[in-house]
């Protein structure tokens, strides 16, 4: 059985200005508490995407000259809209120091691994075509070998979806200004939290 967790603020760094984010942190075993759903904040998602995409949270690492900062910012991205993250080690997804970090947070494969697997707390993923993304979700482009770009989604059209990345800052870029060979959508429908 999990065990179960508290709510613990972030310092103001690493907040949306006037939201509450949290992280969830392990404390003694507490049988009484059922893992719940909750909506994904997109509204949250895209402020933090909008304040962030052409500049670095001095809360978090930059990993642009360590192989990209595209899942990173996707990941900071994720967390404003959904609050929690999922602190398991080896097989989670969470961010305290460039030190303390799960390979899910930073990394293209494992970060939609992680969310298209998750059964347990924090966000997670489905997968959609891109007529159904919405603001919030990300995409991950890719080449005949493999995924290598993570992407937030602002908003769309009838005719074009608008993006937010780092390593190659972009805010509202058009999807269709970039050069891929495969993409995927990964749409949040929900957040898992304990009651």
């Amino acid at each position: 059985m999990p065990a179960s967790v508290v709510f613990k603020s972030l310092p103001p760094s690493c907040q949306n200005p006037g939201s509450r984010h949290r992280i969830w942190q392990p404390m003694n075993d507490r049988r009484d508490h059922a893992l719940i759903e909750r909506p994904y904040r997109r509204d949250r998602a895209v402020a933090y995407t909008e304040r962030w995409a052409l500049g670095r949270n001095p809360a978090y690492a930059d990993f642009s000259t360590l192989g990209g900062d595209c899942t990173n910012f996707a990941s900071q991205c994720v967390f404003a809209g959904s609050g929690v993250m999922n602190p398991t080690p080896e097989t989670g997804w969470y961010y305290y120091s460039l030190q303390s970090r799960s390979a899910s947070w930073t990394g293209v494969e494992f970060f939609a691994d992680f969310m298209l697997r998750n059964r347990g707390i924090g966000p997670y993923a489905v997968l959609v075509p891109l007529s159904q993304v919405k603001p919030g979700d990300v995409i991950q482009l890719g080449n005949a070998e493999r995924f290598y770009h993570s992407l937030i989604v602002l908003g769309k059209n009838s005719y074009e979806v608008y993006v937010a990345a780092h390593s190659q800052d972009a805010l509202w870029r058009e999807l269709s200004s970039y050069s891929y060979a495969h993409l995927r959508c990964l749409h949040f429908p929900a957040v898992r939290v304990y009651e």
